[in-house]
């Protein structure tokens, strides 16, 4: 249809001027009528260089899943599924049956000590720094400090893993957890009094759009979604 798609270009500027936006990379420098920024673990980043406000800010959080025996994945034969937590936005540990007929058992929610923090050894002094000195960071950690504490050692001991999955499948045994898969990180946006995001957070700067927060990663490529953009931000007109 006309579009284009570019990889390796790390946006470092967006500029709104004569109706129009600048968007700078370092290899070239493009102007648009309007933008659409989901920039994910960098929303916040992305949302400073158009002057939005810096609340909410990411925090990222890495969900790490094991992945269970082929020969015990008849255990599984679709989604099991925790009741959710209103207090979190996370859903807790959960048996999930992929597309290659194996199953996940996960994730978990550790802050990650990067934005891109996908292994424990991944880490970001800066990215680290940041989220310690955001004004919600003591807020968060007196209200959940007990959920940290468990996230961090069952993601570090496997027997406090099993023990949440053999919850939900008692013929579980420890052995059957094969071993670590990928993981993901959440972007996770959270306020300044320490509250975590569990809706959508759009904000409108002139011609450009900003999504800040997608509650589920399930969510981000979800057309219903393109479509209320386009309701309820791009027809309307810039201001």
């Amino acid at each position: 249809a006309g579009g284009e798609i570019r990889l390796g270009h790390e946006v470092t500027g967006i500029r709104a001027e004569n109706g129009a936006v600048r968007v700078i990379t370092p290899v070239s420098d493009d102007v648009f009528d309007r933008v659409i920024a989901c920039a994910g673990l960098q929303s916040d980043v992305v949302a400073r260089f158009v002057g939005a406000d810096p609340s909410p800010k990411i925090l990222p959080f890495r969900g790490e899943y094991w992945e269970l025996a082929p020969e015990r994945a008849d255990l599984v034969n679709g989604m099991i599924y925790p009741v959710p937590d209103p207090r979190f936005p996370f859903l807790g540990v959960h048996f999930t049956r992929g597309v290659y007929d194996n199953v996940h058992v996960g994730p978990n929610a550790v802050p990650a000590l990067a934005r891109e923090g996908y292994t424990w050894l991944q880490i970001s002094p800066k990215d680290t720094w940041e989220s310690l000195r955001w004004p919600g960071a003591a807020s968060l950690a007196k209200q959940h400090w007990r959920m940290g504490v468990d996230e961090i050692s069952s993601s570090l001991v496997k027997p406090l893993w099993f023990r949440k999955a053999r919850r939900f499948v008692p013929e579980l045994r420890m052995r059957d957890l094969t071993h670590k898969t990928a993981a993901g990180v959440r972007a996770q946006a959270w306020g300044r009094k320490g509250e975590l995001l569990d809706d959508f957070a759009v904000d409108q700067v002139g011609p450009v759009t900003v999504l800040r927060n997608a509650p589920s990663p399930a969510a981000t490529s979800s057309i219903a979604i393109a479509e209320y953009l386009v309701e309820h931000y791009l027809s309307a007109p810039v201001r």
